[in-house]
């Protein structure tokens, strides 16, 4: 196979998944690939290698925020009612809904993404026209899209972004949802298609969104709402940007490691700026732009390359000040003022009694203005 940029969930950890596979003995739902225990260590991780093949497996842990929350998905998914992640950008919401699908129907790539010009065809299904005019209506001029290929083989569709969509769009979601049919009325009596076990609709909505098209309470009532928080923990938050940022390194062929200092001074910040308040007990104004946990690898893997490829593989504090600005002023110009404020108060304050990085993170200052 070629190598791809971003291979997906099912590709890149397929021994972790067929070594849960061939060790899985749980109760498992109808066209399960896994069992909902076997789900929950390949997204939550294992304390213990598995064997396979005549080696040990380790389970990494992909997933850091609310382990109850990941049970929840995925008893949801087990049920009769679609799951609706929501949160703020940047809270993984798209992640943990390719990891449910890659575990549960061995594929994550069945996927509508909601945009403002999405149309019915492309989340039900639309028609090979040369064929519809050679043969006229019939299963093979019809072209299958996301929510019918889910129908058909009982895997999970995974809409992004649902509210970004027109409501109307939204709403040719009801019938399915409740009812497990989908009507082809072209086709006559054999138009009708039964959703075969395994069949659910993972969607994800950004709270930043709400009242784009705000779904309606017909559609709420067939979902399972569960809000994604942002990550609460610095020490957990610096965990992610290190994992993250190594695994894009290696991914990409760059030959440098993330520095567990500067990953803590990043997290540090984007906590701090996001809570309003400081471990030093500062008073801080929020900015308008999303802190999240995203932004901040984002942040830190541009910062890498940089030094990766201009830097003689050294990383510079006044580089990632350069790239916080920019992730920070691309929303709202006047979000500068207040990281400003940041660093000449918690910075310069952390700098003045901690030394070392945290001081020249502040003289890296002169990159806000």
């Amino acid at each position: 196979m070629k190598e791809s940029i971003k291979p997906p969930v099912e590709v890149k950890y397929r021994e972790e998944l067929e070594a849960l596979k061939s060790n899985d003995i749980g109760l498992r739902p109808g066209n399960w690939e896994l069992s909902p225990k076997a789900v929950r260590t390949f997204i939550l991780g294992n304390a213990q290698p598995i064997e396979y093949k005549g080696k040990e497996v380790w389970i990494e842990k992909k997933y850091y925020g609310n382990d109850a929350l990941v049970e929840r998905c995925i008893v949801t998914l087990a049920g009769n009612r679609g799951l609706m992640l929501v949160g703020e950008p940047g809270t993984a919401k798209t992640m943990l809904s390719e990891l449910l699908s890659a575990a549960i129907s061995g594929v994550s790539t069945n996927t509508i993404q909601g945009t403002a010009g999405t149309t019915e065809d492309m989340i039900k299904y639309s028609w090979n026209y040369a064929l519809l005019l050679a043969k006229g209506p019939s299963r093979e001029a019809l072209v299958p899209a996301p929510l019918y290929i889910g129908m058909e083989k009982g895997i999970l569709t995974r809409f992004e972004e649902i509210t970004r969509t027109p409501a109307e769009i939204q709403d040719s979601l009801i019938s399915v949802m409740s009812d497990k049919i989908l009507n082809v009325p072209e086709l006559g009596d054999q138009g009708f298609l039964f959703a075969c076990p395994g069949f659910n609709v993972i969607g994800t909505a950004n709270t930043r969104d709400k009242g784009v098209n705000e779904m309606s309470s017909a559609l709420k009532r067939r979902f399972n709402f569960e809000t994604v928080m942002p990550v609460r923990e610095v020490a957990v938050e610096k965990q992610i940007i290190l994992n993250e940022v190594n695994k894009l390194a290696k991914e990409n062929h760059v030959h440098m490691e993330a520095d567990e200092d500067v990953a803590e001074l990043l997290a540090s910040t984007y906590h701090e700026l996001r809570e309003g308040i400081s471990s030093y007990g500062h008073r801080i104004d929020k900015p308008a732009a999303v802190m999240s946990t995203a932004e901040a690898v984002s942040v830190y893997y541009q910062t890498l390359l940089t030094g990766y490829y201009y830097g003689e593989k050294r990383l510079s504090v006044e580089c990632l000040v350069q790239n916080l600005v920019g992730a920070i002023s691309k929303e709202n110009k006047e979000d500068l003022g207040k990281v400003r404020e940041y660093f000449n108060t918690v910075v310069k304050d952390k700098g003045g009694k901690e030394g070392g990085l945290w001081k020249q993170y502040y003289d890296a200052r002169k990159w806000l203005k």
